[in-house]
């Protein structure tokens, strides 16, 4: 069952083309690596499926057996459709606690209203006391439950970069994207991610497309590989074709005069 399918995907800047026509799907459960020369229109792509940037044409459908109308949705509403992403760059409230940043993930699911928050009826505290425990199982699932309490500022890069997932996975998604986690990574660390990728998958039952330019995360995690160039998709497949597609290979290394 496919939990994302594109349909002729375009996104322009002007007269520049980031994203060209590209159509693709994603099945329920798989490990997806999106990978590309610099400036290839994978981050554009992300921001496309989560509303940052409205389409200029082409068609996404999530998991609703319909048309998602993308133009008239915003990143808040998307959520709702069971999509959570990081970004490139680590964007956690920094001057906020660990446990603080992980309950601003589950805002959208909070089952009061705005009397029950005014008036602090019985159902505000339920939920709110809900959502606090629920935080805490989070953290602990991340190994940041004794960290609870530190401003996320003061965690080690690794931490952080798991502190944005658990984030993510606060919003309960179907659909996880991650925007190259590896970044800025050491050895130890980017080993360690690649197996938290995988028990996320498996703990979590959700369907994972990663950005990344780590090509040994990539080949050991994914289970299936899109290549995007200049904005279009070159080449799909399982890693063993990946690596021996020419095409791939004139895009990262170029052609040989």
């Amino acid at each position: 069952m496919a939990v994302l399918k594109v349909d002729k995907l375009s996104k322009s800047f002007g007269g520049i083309n980031a994203v060209s026509d590209v159509s693709l799907s994603v099945e329920k459960g798989e490990i997806i690596g999106l990978i590309g020369p610099n400036g290839a229109g994978k981050t554009t792509f992300f921001n496309l499926l989560t509303g940052i940037y409205t389409p200029t044409s082409g068609d996404i459908f999530y998991d609703l057996n319909k048309t998602v109308a993308t133009k008239d949705l915003k990143p808040h509403k998307i959520i709702h459709f069971g999509i959570a992403r990081t970004f490139q760059n680590i964007r956690l409230f920094q001057k906020m606690s660990v446990i603080d940043n992980v309950l601003i993930g589950f805002h959208h699911g909070l089952k009061y209203g705005v009397a029950s928050a005014l008036f602090r009826l019985p159902s505000y505290y339920k939920s709110e006391k809900n959502t606090y425990e629920d935080a805490l199982q989070l953290l602990a699932k991340f190994d940041l439950l004794d960290k609870k309490d530190e401003l996320s500022k003061n965690l080690s890069y690794g931490d952080q970069r798991r502190l944005e997932i658990a984030r993510a996975l606060a919003a309960k998604p179907k659909l996880l994207l991650l925007d190259e986690p590896a970044a800025g990574m050491n050895p130890k660390e980017t080993k360690e991610l690649k197996e938290l990728i995988k028990w996320i998958r498996e703990c979590f039952d959700l369907t994972v497309i990663v950005i990344e330019h780590d090509m040994s995360l990539v080949m050991e995690v994914c289970e299936r590989i899109f290549v995007f160039d200049y904005g279009t998709l070159i080449a799909s497949g399982v890693p063993e074709e990946i690596q021996r597609n020419e095409r791939v290979i004139k895009a990262y290394l170029g052609e040989e005069e």
